[in-house]
């Protein structure tokens, strides 16, 4: 059974920084390519930054320059380093497999994390 796991959300004034992590098991993580999306109260469930199995990244300009995602294939475990962040980063956000469908927050469809709350203050 494939299961994602989110860490290390939390609050945090604006200008600062976080760093989240989700650790996978019940895939072959070396072969999968993983995504961060974030879901704001009221918002869509956005894809911010993903890295494929050949290290290749992608971010969405909301984040670009700001974001930086990584992954440890040893320990199967993808990073997002979070920094000058702001309060329109405020959001629930989910690692997942991609390709494997679903959506923020639904269960039982896609391989998704259950999600971990940033909150970012002014």
């Amino acid at each position: 059974q494939v299961r994602l796991l989110e860490s290390g959300g939390g609050s945090v004034q604006a200008g600062g920084f976080m760093r989240l992590s989700c650790i996978t098991s019940g895939l072959t993580f070396g072969d999968s390519d993983m995504a961060w999306y974030r879901q704001a109260p009221g918002g869509y469930c956005d894809m911010i930054s993903t890295i494929g199995k050949d290290g290749k990244t992608w971010y969405a300009d909301s984040v670009k320059g700001r974001f930086t995602i990584s992954r440890d294939n040893d320990k199967n475990t993808v990073d997002l380093q979070m920094n000058s962040l702001k309060p329109e980063d405020t959001a629930m956000y989910y690692c997942m497999v991609m390709y494997s469908g679903g959506y923020c927050g639904v269960r039982g469809l896609g391989h998704w994390g259950q999600g971990t709350q940033v909150n970012v203050s002014s």
